[in-house]
């Protein structure tokens, strides 16, 4: 199986960016990865930006990105405030926040939606991530939904148990706006975890996958 050593020597990642339609949205689709790649190279600089929010979600995202960046060597986290699910609607100022980032920020990995995602929020990140960052390696993550829109990813990230508990403990505890909806739980999580590591046939049985479009190596 072929193997991408993120961070060899020589190709070490610095910058990496972190695009959620949703305060909950990158934790869900890359938390355990971003957790991976902290814990192997601290000197990280991270950009952290979601899309929909409100004060309350966006207490609960500085939370969060506050525990799963802990490790950061700097961490940027912006929350804005578009109206969730009408996203393609407010295409124009969306574009100008990519606009914005394309010019203030060169990462080395850039982190966001499945362009097949069925949310149409999830979806417009996606096409204006691609958008915007043209020479950069993009891996676009899954969100599990009602929707049934998991597909067949290309990319897999094992992950070691301690990983994916943090994940999932970060998630459940920093989110307590979520805690009511019926999909929002530990064995939700975990079981996206576990069929992605049964896939790659990670040694702990956990892993998280994504979409690789392009990759020069």
């Amino acid at each position: 199986m072929l193997r991408l050593k993120l961070g060899a020597e020589g190709e070490r990642l610095e910058r990496i960016l972190c695009l959620g339609a949703h305060c909950d949205d990158i934790e869900i689709g890359c938390g355990g990865t971003v957790l991976r790649l902290l814990e192997e190279q601290p000197h990280l600089e991270v950009w952290w930006i979601i899309f929909a929010s409100d004060p309350i979600r966006s207490r609960e995202a500085e939370r969060s990105s506050e525990l799963f960046l802990s490790r950061a060597r700097s961490r940027n986290v912006v929350c804005h405030e578009f109206r969730d699910g009408f996203f393609p609607y407010s295409g124009a100022q969306i574009k100008e926040v990519f606009l914005r980032l394309e010019r203030e920020f060169m990462p080395d990995l850039v982190l966001t939606h499945f362009r097949h995602d069925l949310h149409q929020d999830h979806r417009l990140v996606s096409e204006l991530t691609w958008n915007s960052f043209r020479n950069h390696l993009i891996l676009e993550y899954e969100i599990p939904k009602y929707d049934g829109d998991l597909g067949v990813p290309n990319l897999f990230v094992p992950l070691d148990v301690d990983t994916c508990n943090r994940k999932i403990d970060y998630l459940l505890s920093s989110f307590p706006s979520q805690r009511g909806k019926y999909w929002f739980t530990d064995p939700t999580f975990r079981a996206l975890l576990s069929l992605r590591g049964l896939e790659i046939r990670s040694g702990t049985g956990l892993a998280e996958a994504f979409y690789c479009r392009k990759m020069q190596v």
